[in-house]
Parts: structure tokens; sequence; C-alpha cells
């Protein structure tokens, strides 16, 4: 597995901008990444940039941002930067760290 952006917004900045470290193609990081896409596209439409960053392809982003525990999610834009380390299925603790608790309840 290598970077890859898994989504991109036609030349806008605004919306979501997320990098989502993982290891390889163990269990865990899969887990993750289906998680994050399940909840992009139920809750952020579209609206949003997904990297996907595999830490045995890519050590120096991953030590640059301060990655300790993988997998782990970095929420970029909006601003406030926030962190959720883990498989990703506590959909109520993402959508929290996401800011979209608020759409989570009205989507339900």
């Amino acid at each position: 597995m290598k970077t890859t952006p898994a989504h991109r917004l036609p030349g806008s900045r605004k919306g979501y901008v997320l990098k989502l470290y993982v290891t390889g193609a163990s269990r865990l990081s899969q887990k993750a990444i289906m998680n994050l896409n399940a909840i992009c596209q139920d809750y952020l439409m579209g609206n949003y940039d997904l990297e996907v960053v595999d830490i045995y392809q890519a050590p120096l982003l991953a030590k640059g941002e301060g990655i300790l525990a993988v997998p782990t999610l970095v929420k970029q834009l909006p601003l406030p930067v926030r962190r959720l380390i883990g498989d990703l299925s506590d959909r109520d603790k993402v959508l929290m760290v996401l800011d979209l608790k608020e759409k989570a309840a009205s989507h339900a």
C-alpha cells in the first residue's frame, strides 16, 4: 500500500481534509479505511479530501506529523486539528472528532 489520495475535491479548499495513517494491509488498517470511507460517504457527501498514508511506505510523513500509534485519523481542516487513534468503529466518536455530531442526529 502506498500513499494515495482516496478522494479529491475539485479545486476546492473548502470541506474536510483528512489523513489516515495505517500500517500496510493489516486487518486493523483495512477496518479503519472501510469505516472511514463509510462515514465520509454517509456524512460528507464528496466534500472531503482523504489521504491514506502507509507508514511503512512513508515513515517520514508519519514522523513529521508526530504519529505514534496507528491507525490514526488526523482531521486537518476545518480547524481545529483533531486526532483519533483506532479502527474508527465507534461511529459516534469519529463523528465527534469530525464535528459532525449535529449532522449525525439529523441523519438518523
